[in-house]
């Protein structure tokens, strides 16, 4: 680790903006226990020795402090690919045990803070005071430090190995899959390939999906408890879990199922959440109903996709209660930031009063007001083909924050505007599998390998192997090509050549 020294990277320079520090620091024989996440089955990462690389810096008139990180593993050990790691929620960059995951794999491996540290609370900076939003730092997050930091980490490989990256790839979910559609939008020069999971991209429609149920009992003054809407979930997998040929307690065919969930009022069911048995309400099947449907306009105009049938309902229409009964709504922490501090731009604004007409007008200033900054919704990836660049996504149908209908959304445009797509994106859908991962369905831990062989063998992906996580017998299966779905024909249900594809 010799050529570990902040001197190595002095002179290099990124147009428009200005180096304040260059830090560099040795590590040897790390160990990490790395889980299941960031598109990557769980690994227990030894024995791991790298130079970290923190690049700061600022632009200069933006009054910003940016962080650019590095690791990279001897040079033994790599492979002559780079990585651009992605982050979740309000971080832009991803953490060090993901970044030791892409060191083992032999990646050198770049990520960004995005000008603000991971445990900084967006509050803290989205405004420059009420009624004025903080554009600098929002511009940093959405997409200029994504692009820097994958010019700077390219300038440290070559500093470091004497040579430039042979192949180089971005990697992320959720936020990051935002990030890695963003890139192949707007800087498509920048990564040969490209994994893009759960993507929270179409970002001014998502982040409203997010809060829709919590509009729709806010407008009917009806907050059924977590238990009910727990039950109204199981009622409905009972009732369209066979869809697909077999009953294994995952729905993969979402769009096919027309349950009603009224048909199930009066009847009980256990709530793991409690541990006693509880009974589904009208409430509750009224807000399923509405929170499936997706998001209307007070005239009952289509705005928005709704989450799955058989996606968890515990994150967007949450509600809390009191020990007399009493319930309100508890709305996910994105969609509340998002409405007080970006939309209203008022920290003090009563979420309460967010009901179906104001949401309304709440969707449009989301989508017309920053659509342009982080939208990520454009469907024209003509230079990103022409730079010989692939894309895979995957998104689970299970997923409790992101209605994956968003994703299908995006990839139907692009295949309506391009015809032979297939070529150069191409999606997968994960039945029974939650946001980025979790629940009993098949997760695709193995989807960058499948990447790695379509640009640099030219194996395009007909299927994406995937396997389920956390349960007493393992199964597998191949997530099928979008729009094609998963059937099962016969034989091991815990064996991928039970099912098909069709």
């Amino acid at each position: 680790m010799a050529l570990c020294t902040a001197s190595r990277f002095q002179n290099l320079t990124l147009f428009g903006a200005s180096a304040l520090n260059f830090n560099t620091h040795s590590y040897s024989n790390l160990t990490f226990k790395v889980p299941a996440e960031q598109n990557h089955y769980a690994k227990n990462v030894t024995g791991l020795d790298v130079c970290e690389v923190v690049i700061t810096y600022t632009h200069p008139g933006y009054n910003d402090e940016v962080n650019t990180v590095v690791w990279l593993p001897e040079t033994e050990n790599w492979s002559g690919r780079f990585l651009g790691a992605g982050g979740g929620g309000w971080v832009t960059g991803a953490e060090n045990s993901t970044l030791a995951w892409a060191a083992s794999e032999g990646f050198a491996v770049v990520t960004t803070d995005g000008g603000h540290a991971a445990d900084a609370p967006v509050q803290d900076w989205a405004l420059l005071s009420p009624g004025n939003v903080n554009w600098i730092p929002l511009q940093n997050f959405a997409s200029t430090t994504l692009d820097e930091a994958a010019t700077l980490g390219k300038a440290v490989v070559e500093a470091y190995y004497g040579t430039k990256p042979t192949y180089s790839y971005w990697n992320g979910c959720s936020t990051g899959g935002r990030q890695g559609h963003m890139m192949a939008q707007r800087y498509p020069d920048q990564y040969d390939g490209i994994l893009a999971s759960a993507s929270a991209m179409q970002w001014g429609q998502m982040l409203m999906q997010e809060g829709w149920p919590q509009a729709v009992m806010n407008d009917l003054k009806l907050y059924p408890t977590n238990c009910e809407l727990e039950a109204v979930r199981l009622a409905a997998i009972e009732a369209c879990d066979s869809l697909d040929g077999l009953e294994d307690g995952i729905i993969t065919l979402p769009g096919q199922c027309d349950f009603d969930p009224s048909t199930k009022v009066g009847q009980s069911y256990y709530c793991s959440l409690t541990g006693v048995n509880t009974t589904i309400t009208e409430a509750a099947a009224t807000i399923a109903k509405w929170t499936w449907k997706g998001a209307t306009t007070s005239r009952n105009e289509s705005l928005w996709y709704g989450l799955d049938i058989g996606a968890s309902f515990l994150a967007d229409a949450a509600t809390t209660c009191s020990a007399n009964g009493t319930c309100i709504g508890s709305p996910l922490g994105f969609f509340d930031i998002w409405v007080r501090y970006f939309l209203m731009m008022d920290p003090s604004f009563d979420m309460s009063t967010v009901n179906v007409s104001v949401f309304s007008k709440l969707f449009h200033q989301s989508v017309n007001r920053y659509d342009s900054i982080i939208g990520t919704s454009d469907i024209d990836l003509t230079y990103f083909k022409e730079a010989g660049g692939k894309l895979i996504t995957w998104h689970g149908l299970a997923d409790s924050l992101i209605a994956p209908n968003t994703t299908v959304d995006y990839a139907q445009r692009v295949y309506e505007r391009d015809p032979e797509a297939g070529d150069y994106y191409r999606f997968f859908e994960a039945p029974g599998v939650d946001h980025c991962g979790g629940g009993p369905g098949w997760f695709p831990g193995s989807g960058l390998q499948s990447l790695i062989q379509w640009v640099e063998k030219g194996v395009a992906p007909t299927k994406l192997e995937a396997r389920t996580q956390n349960v007493a017998v393992e199964r597998s299966a191949d997530l099928c090509l979008w729009p094609k779905s998963l059937h099962f024909v016969s034989g091991d249900m815990s064996e991928a050549s039970a099912f098909e594809c069709r």
